[in-house]
């Protein structure tokens, strides 16, 4: 893939991401305690497929599921809104999956602290 053909899926993918992220959060029907957000958004580069990451904190891993079969309920509607809000040729095909990296980076980073504390008590 040439330079110009990935700035431009950069542009498709942020584009994507921040429109999806806007209906998301107005669709939600899940707990106040609970964060989704779109963490990465990998579009194929004929506009035919997007994989959607989305970082669920809160909640119980049945709660997390029953988010994750309601964002799959709502993709149709929101590819209709992202094909006339963002006025592509052709709007991608949305899947989600889970993206825990948040979640290993925030225990990673606990781990340290907790290492660290440790150490300063010796």
């Amino acid at each position: 893939m040439s330079p110009r053909n990935v700035d431009r899926m950069t542009r498709v993918n942020e584009l994507i991401k921040r429109e999806l992220a806007g209906l998301i959060e107005e669709g939600r029907v899940w707990a106040n305690n609970i964060l989704v957000s779109v963490t990465t958004v990998n579009t194929s580069t004929d506009l035919r497929n997007a994989t959607v990451g989305i970082s669920i904190f809160g909640g119980t891993p049945s709660e997390k599921q029953k988010i994750m079969t309601e964002l799959d309920l709502r993709k149709v509607k929101w590819q209709d809104d992202l094909a006339s809000e963002l006025g592509f040729k052709r709007t991608p095909v949305l899947s989600f999956k889970i993206d825990t990296s948040i979640e290993r980076g925030d225990r990673v980073f606990a781990l340290l602290n907790k290492n660290e504390n440790q150490g300063e008590e010796q």
